[in-house]
């Protein structure tokens, strides 16, 4: 049988043991619980050791296993609640091409685009600012503070790109702060901020948002503009006085008659709109995959502090 945790570290480590192959958006998740849960229930009972209490969770709270357990079960069940109806299939080429429009990832993909070039202007500052004042300031008292305060801040920003990206985009992100190690003193808590690889993995990620932000946007916009406008310009031809629809020649005249050029414009227009779409969907979907790669803790690895350590065990179920 499964050995009975002694310490927090050890339960945690045990948890994402039993989690192995899980999301690791999922596995972080699980984890900040868990812990929050076992540091709640030492904290509300100082007389009891901390051996003792992690006995009680056992037949109480439930096993490392049966946690990790019931956390695959909830995570299953909330994403079927939560995801959107997939659109009906398409048979036909036609049926596929226009019925992007159905899918609500596409406007949402769409909507992250067009975003992007805020969020990214934001990242980019925040990064290039916060890592010029870390090293300008690093030989001050002062400095330090500073640069816990940007680390912080950059894996709380996160945060909040991960929720962007999961409403936008349908990528599972973390919806909790990667595990703390809230056991461990706080300067090697401090220090492992800065050895954890998502911290610099994030700054890659702010760093890339900028010209990133700006290619979405210019694409989806351009896009946009680009086919609203060819599908007003048959009403342009109409109402408009001197506006015509065509390529003009010699003496102003177009070369493609009217009668050809307004409804080819206007079946342009919506062939580009949905292109759009399609391009849109087809980008979300890239995205979504390198901010699950930069943004999300991915390492399994237990922390030292975590390893079981010497002792006897107490068998589960004794």
């Amino acid at each position: 049988m499964t050995a009975i945790p002694q310490t927090i570290p050890q339960y945690v480590a045990q948890v994402r043991e039993a989690l192995t192959g899980a999301d690791p958006a999922v596995v972080q998740d699980a984890l900040y619980d868990a812990e929050e849960h076992l540091r709640a229930e030492l904290a509300g009972n100082p007389g009891v050791a901390e051996a003792e209490m992690l006995r009680r969770i056992a037949t109480s709270y439930g096993s490392p296993e049966e946690v990790a357990a019931i956390y695959r079960d909830t995570e299953v069940t909330v994403s079927r609640a939560m995801r959107t109806p997939a659109p009906p299939p398409r048979r036909t080429a036609a049926g596929r091409f226009f019925g992007v429009a159905s899918d609500p990832r596409t406007w949402g993909a769409l909507f992250y685009m067009l975003l992007s070039l805020v969020t990214g202007v934001v990242y980019f500052t925040w990064a290039v600012t916060g890592v010029s004042l870390s090293l300008g300031l690093s030989l001050l008292v002062v400095g330090v503070f500073f640069i816990v305060f940007f680390v912080g801040t950059t894996r709380a920003l996160s945060l909040l790109e991960g929720r962007l990206v999961e409403t936008l985009l349908g990528v599972r992100m973390p919806r909790r702060p990667a595990y703390p190690s809230r056991g461990e003193p706080l300067l090697r808590r401090i220090g492992q901020m800065f050895t954890d690889p998502r911290t610099w993995s994030t700054l890659l990620y702010f760093a890339l948002m900028l010209p990133l932000g700006v290619a979405y946007f210019t694409t989806a916009l351009t896009g946009l503009l680009l086919s609203v406008g060819l599908l007003f310009a048959p009403i342009a031809a109409l109402f408009i006085d001197g506006a015509h629809v065509g390529v003009a020649v010699y003496d102003g005249q177009p070369a493609v008659p009217p009668a050809i050029a307004i409804p080819m414009a206007a079946l342009l227009g919506v062939v580009l709109l949905f292109a759009t779409l399609h391009l849109a969907r087809a980008v979300g979907g890239l995205h979504g995959w390198i901010a699950h790669r930069l943004l999300v803790l991915s390492g399994t690895a237990v922390p030292e502090a975590a390893a079981p350590t010497g002792g006897r065990a107490v068998a589960a179920g004794t």
